[in-house]
């Protein structure tokens, strides 16, 4: 696995509710992608109860923090649903299925999907929504930031008028 995907698939494991897998997890990953150690050092440190507190309360879902990309793009509008199809197109393009219980622009799924794929559009496409992510994450002082700045700093260049996003 390509440096690049392995950071996308540890990246997708940090963002997901640190349960027991997580920590089961948690020195491979520490390992496996040295740019997620900012936040990897934190949650070997952070007793889970804590950092599972700290999760549900920066990712709730009526926070500023949304990990669902077309949320950024598409707000509640009537499109959020066409953005939904066009990421399951995008799964069902590269032969995967959803899983689950998430929908399809739930960014650790698209992570996960980055890296088995090696498929950066999804990504570059939502570009605008990861750095807004990103830097409200900062603003919050939380150490989820630092997996948002890992993978933004790892996105191919967006191409000129390919964002799809409005400001």
């Amino acid at each position: 696995m390509p440096s690049d995907a392995v950071l996308y698939q540890a990246a997708a494991l940090c963002l997901t509710y640190p349960d027991e897998d997580f920590f089961a997890r948690l020195q491979l990953l520490r390992e496996a992608a040295p740019q997620l150690r900012r936040f990897t050092d934190h949650a070997a440190l952070t007793p889970p109860q804590e950092l599972a507190a700290h999760y549900a309360e920066v990712f709730d879902s009526k926070s500023r923090h949304s990990l669902y990309l077309s949320r950024w793009h598409d707000g509640d509008t009537r499109h959020h649903g066409m953005s939904l199809g066009r990421f399951k197109d995008a799964y069902r393009a590269h032969g995967l299925e959803l899983s689950g219980e998430e929908l399809p622009d739930f960014l650790p799924a698209v992570l996960e999907f980055t890296a088995r794929t090696g498929d950066t559009e999804l990504l570059t496409e939502y570009r605008d929504g990861l750095e807004r992510l990103r830097r409200r994450l900062t603003g919050h002082g939380t150490p989820y930031a630092a997996v948002l700045d890992a993978v933004c700093a790892a996105l191919p260049t967006v191409r000129s008028g390919r964002t799809g996003m409005r400001p």
